[in-house]
């Protein structure tokens, strides 16, 4: 008897389709062709007795609808919120700290300017005005510019709950979507600290300068999530990034889903316009009555179809989707924490256990992507340090830790024909000297590193240039046109043929919202 659903991939997105499905009492099956599931959200051994999320590395974004539906907590899942949100080391042996609280963020703001420090509560307004928005569109299927009458009542309901914002926050959101995040924060303060803390997350997975328009709207795209309740805040997943996955998958078995590992399929198997199952590459084949995926669109429609299956202009298309985050990922085991020259010290402190981002200003940022664009990648990488063993010590032998290294910008196609292959170990070194500027015991300490070029990204991982999000999150691949206009409501020109992964609507990161 074949399945209701077969779905392609069994990352953390491709697991939640799977139990929304099951609880519909339809029969599916989910495919992973790694040896576990979780795709990019996964917790491994990288050297011996060290483990630690090898590709996704944070969490805030997970929606708290799918966490609390799939009774995430009960299957295991604690997060752990950071002490305070980031700690900026600066050239000068000073430091910034944001958070925990406004009051905190002020007072530490006013050393570097009093007027940044008033303007700060207003800034904040403004994002979370816009944030409320997006979080309420994040589980709404987008309209199909031209679609039939329920498209059109999508539309209608959408205009109608803009209209419910004041002008004022109609045009603070309409500008959050448009313009660059480096002249949404040139206007906000004048201080480079604060600027390079907010504008980090315009840079998160960003093949682009801090002033390319529409940055805002990616810095716009980190704000939406939270931890615990607490909106706007990031925390450490208790067992890495893998304890999300494979509490969703608990949850999905519990429903009676089939997951099976090891896995690859190579195509996806079409009958009069329908999908009709797939083929795996150990040469046998699985019949369903539909087909979702959670792999980037240029893998399902470029590579699991067949030419014929969708018209030349919707190929065309898709051909023109855009990959390349600019993303190079790193972990390392380490012998001793990080003694930073601004904040001495080798016992576990507070700002060990933040997001530790080195890029101290929105100049350094841009020059870091003009380093990428001619010569491959940055010399002075932006940097963000996460060493979850100081509140999750089982990831790390005793008085030992494991850190994450998530940085921009490294190009996915070097010039002159060079390959990651021959490239990655001296951008590693890049990298590791970039943060030992800053603490410079931090390169004698590591005992080992496990190395994720945007090469590396893409063969292990699918994501294809490296891209984190399956797509770039750029104005023309959002919402409506994500990823092609007439093709925003999960559906494709194969009918029967689903996309449940980060190319679709609300886009990438851990949030599990394309799939609900």
């Amino acid at each position: 008897m074949p399945y209701d659903v077969v779905i392609v991939g069994g990352g953390h997105n491709g697991l939640v389709c799977a139990c929304y499905l099951a609880g519909a009492g339809l029969k599916v099956r989910v495919l992973e062709r790694r040896a576990v599931v979780g795709g990019a959200a996964v917790t491994e051994e990288f050297a011996p007795g060290f483990r630690n999320s090898t590709a996704a590395y944070t969490v805030s974004l997970l929606n708290p609808k799918i966490i609390r539906e799939l009774k995430l907590a009960d299957h295991g899942l604690r997060i752990v919120e950071r002490p305070f949100a980031n700690f900026l080391p600066l050239p000068d042996n000073r430091s910034f700290r944001l958070g925990p609280t406004l009051a905190d963020t002020q007072r530490e703001l006013a050393r570097f300017s009093a007027r940044d420090a008033a303007r700060l509560p207003d800034y904040y307004r403004t994002i979370e005005t816009a944030a409320d928005t997006l979080r309420d569109l994040v589980l709404k299927t987008p309209p199909n510019l031209g679609g039939g009458w329920r498209d059109g009542l999508r539309a209608l309901t959408l205009g109608g709950r803009l209209a419910f914002l004041t002008r004022s926050a109609q045009r603070d959101l309409w500008e959050l979507v448009t313009r660059s995040a480096g002249e949404l924060l040139d206007y906000w303060f004048d201080s480079d600290p604060i600027k390079a803390v907010f504008g980090f997350d315009a840079q998160v997975g960003h093949f682009a300068s801090p002033y390319s328009p529409g940055s805002a709207y990616v810095l716009l795209h980190h704000a939406f999530g939270e931890v615990n309740g607490k909106r706007g805040t990031w925390g450490h997943a208790l067992g890495g990034m893998g304890a999300i996955s494979e509490a969703i998958a608990k949850e999905a078995r519990s429903r009676g889903v089939e997951i099976t590992t090891g896995a690859e399929v190579i195509a996806v198997r079409v009958k009069g316009n329908r999908a009709a199952g797939v083929a795996l590459s150990d040469g046998s084949e699985i019949e369903a009555q539909s087909v979702a995926a959670g792999v980037n669109p240029r893998l399902l429609y470029l590579k699991m179809l067949e030419p014929g299956a969708v018209d030349a202009e919707f190929r065309s298309r898709i051909e023109r989707w855009k990959c390349a985050s600019g993303t190079f990922r790193m972990n390392v085991a380490l012998a001793e924490l990080p003694d930073f020259t601004c904040a001495p010290g080798k016992n576990a402190q507070p700002h060990h256990s933040s997001g530790i981002i080195i890029a101290p200003s929105l100049t350094y940022m841009e020059r870091a992507y003009f380093d990428a664009r001619t010569a491959g990648f940055s010399r002075e990488p932006i940097i963000e340090m996460l060493i979850p063993s100081t509140v999750d010590p089982g990831l790390a032998p005793p008085g030992k830790h494991v850190a994450s290294l998530f940085c921009q910008h490294f190009n996915p196609t070097l010039p002159g024909g060079r390959s990651w292959d021959d490239e990655k170990e001296s951008a590693a070194d890049a990298i590791v000297a970039t943060v030992d500027r800053h603490a410079p015991n931090f390169k004698k300490s590591i005992l080992a590193r496990k190395i994720l070029s945007p090469l590396d990204l893409e063969r292990d991982f699918g994501l294809v240039g490296g891209d984190i999000f399956h797509g770039a999150l750029t104005l023309d691949q959002l919402f409506s046109a994500r990823p092609v206009l007439g093709y925003a409501d999960y559906r494709s020109p194969v009918r029967g043929l689903y996309l449940c992964g980060s190319g679709a609507h609300p886009g990438g990161g851990v949030t599990g919202a394309t799939a609900r």
